[in-house]
């Protein structure tokens, strides 16, 4: 059965995404508002420098490339604050941004662009030689690279005010954009914890209703008296969404970095006062564990935002306890655009519980209020199913519990030249597959409990990764924890394994490791939870540029050591 949104249904407007955000009747800032702003060189654009650099931008690869309507351009860069004004310039244009991982070798991006088919690059002089090569392997000419902090090649961006469009200019101009629900605006490819990385085609409406979505969420919480701090990467749905997108709509001032570093963003908080932080749970450790961050003055924080990977209950409880920091939770994913959960946080400074310890079975919830663990209400528009899981026992509590399905106007339009792929996430009813597991309690918060790829299963039962992944960091000699299932010998059975990164020198020991496992053995709560594949020591545990853990490349790890 259907479950609906709570929140009420939300117009959709018939727009595309550079007019929606740059030619919007009722902004609520002025055309003098800083959007961007970079943390290291002290470099600001405001609203009205934004909207103009986009549209110059457009003229410029129509001139320079004779670009068309529904052509790529693929973005291989690190956080820049010149890089928004690049995809919201094709997006004016017509064109499809296809931004990508500046860390991945030439072999790979030779991949995405021969997939995507773009018609020509931007880059940085960091990650110029892998896409030369890349390139070279699908036969785009070099004259396509553009380096945008190559001074010989700054014409995107180094020109006179003078050349910049004026007022009327930015006025009269209409992107080519005939039906926003159907053409392709965005073009990012899925992490590839699973499989080939597939290409997630966004439209225009995908952004821009999921914009909306989010802002009925917060309704009023942030506005543009607010400053964000955005170190996650860009070319990721969560940034192109959130960071970008989400911070021009509201008019947050963004301070960018290119990278997380702690005592940079630290300083960042409280040199701008920044209210708002976007981040993942590896970062948040950080903020719990170093003791570099008392050094800081971070009052002027009213919220964390944490997505792209579970948080667990006691990393939120510390966070609060040892900094006076409140996390929200929100949970998507690149099909989705990617806001699909959030917690909500705008009836009151305080959420009642972080005052009190964590309890299940006591009172903390007050309306519009979320407990700790879960991600929140399903955002407006869109309705759920909870699809049951085969082999899995139903709740004997009554709660809805199975594969999360769903379906709004948030959702992808489909996967790029993979028509198979398409046809297979995707319910006779039009339901997207979203190979999350979880449930939804009586409060409408939804419990993210594992993906069913990654569930473990031992003897015939279930073992959720996330869950003893929780209890561990739960102990002090852990830093960070992934676990992953290695074979047991017996066909369609794997024994659970915990890859741990120590929180100390000198705690990789095998009296930690038997520790743990019998640590995870009182907590777990069932037998076939303990970690029967034992405990092994690592540097540092795999995960994407937006935290996800890399399970693929751990079961590397054990299938390299049986060699």
């Amino acid at each position: 059965m259907a479950v609906p949104s709570q929140y009420p249904d939300i117009p959709i407007p018939p727009t595309d995404i550079w007019s929606f955000l740059f030619q919007r009747p009722d902004r609520p800032f002025l055309n003098s508002q800083v959007i961007l702003a970079d943390v290291y060189s002290g470099r600001s654009f405001t609203f009205h420098d934004l909207q103009r650099r986009s549209l110059h931008v457009g003229h410029i690869l129509r001139r320079r490339f004779g670009w068309h309507k529904g052509d790529v351009l693929s973005l291989v860069c690190g956080n820049s604050i010149d890089t928004p004004a690049i995809i919201w310039g094709v997006l004016a244009i017509g064109g499809i941004a296809s931004p990508l991982n500046p860390n991945l070798p030439a072999d790979q991006l030779a991949f995405y662009l021969q997939d995507s088919g773009a018609k020509a690059v931007v880059t940085q002089k960091a990650q110029y030689p892998a896409v030369l090569q890349a390139c070279q392997k699908v036969g785009l000419a070099t004259d396509r690279i553009i380096v945008i902090d190559d001074p010989t090649q700054a014409s995107l961006f180094q020109c006179a005010a003078s050349a910049l469009p004026d007022a009327a200019a930015v006025a009269a101009h209409r992107p080519p954009v005939e039906d926003p629900q159907k053409e392709v605006a965005v073009l990012v490819y899925s992490s590839g914890t699973t499989g080939l990385p597939k290409g997630v085609m966004l439209s225009h409406t995908n952004i821009v209703i999921n914009l909306l979505q989010l802002a009925a969420v917060d309704d009023g919480y942030l506005t543009h008296r607010d400053s964000a701090l955005a170190f996650l990467p860009f070319f990721h749905i969560y940034g192109v969404t959130c960071l970008i997108n989400s911070g021009l709509y509201l008019g947050l001032t963004t301070y960018v970095m290119p990278r997380f570093e702690l005592e940079t963003a630290c300083r960042a908080i409280q040199d701008h006062r920044i209210t708002y932080v976007y981040t993942v749970p590896p970062v948040i450790l950080q903020f719990v564990q170093n003791p570099l961050v008392e050094q800081f003055d971070l009052s002027s924080l009213r919220l964390f935002n944490s997505a792209a990977a579970p948080l667990s209950v006691e990393l939120i409880q510390a966070l609060w306890e040892k900094r006076r920091i409140i996390v929200r939770q929100q949970y998507g994913m690149s099909e989705c655009s990617p806001c699909l959960h959030s917690q909500v946080f705008h009836l009151s400074p305080l959420p009642i519980y972080f005052t009190l310890p964590y309890d299940s079975d006591h009172q903390t919830w007050q309306e519009g209020r979320d407990h700790p663990g879960s991600v929140g209400r399903l955002v407006a528009n869109m309705q759920a199913k909870y699809v049951p899981i085969p082999g899995e026992e139903v709740r004997s509590d009554g709660k809805k519990e199975g594969e999360l399905w769903v379906k709004g106007p948030n959702v992808f339009l489909g996967y790029l030249n993979n028509p198979q792929a398409t046809h297979d996430s995707f319910s006779e009813d039009g339901y997207y597959k979203t190979g999350d597991v979880g449930y939804e309690d009586h409060r409408g918060s939804f419990v993210v409990t594992d993906r069913i790829k990654e569930l473990i299963k031992y003897n015939g039962f279930q073992v959720a990764p996330a869950e003893l992944e929780n209890i561990l960091l739960g102990h002090p000699a852990v830093a960070d924890v992934a676990v992953v299932g290695i074979p047991s010998g017996q066909a369609g059975s794997e024994l659970p394994r915990a890859y741990v990164q120590v929180a100390g020198p000198g705690l990789d020991t095998p009296t930690t490791a038997a520790g743990l496992v019998a640590f995870v053995k009182r907590r777990a709560g069932a037998s076939y939870k303990e970690l029967r594949g034992g405990v092994l020591f690592v540097d540092a545990i795999p995960r994407n540029p937006a935290g996800k853990i890399l399970r693929r490349e751990l079961k590397k790890k054990y299938a390299v050591s049986k060699m």
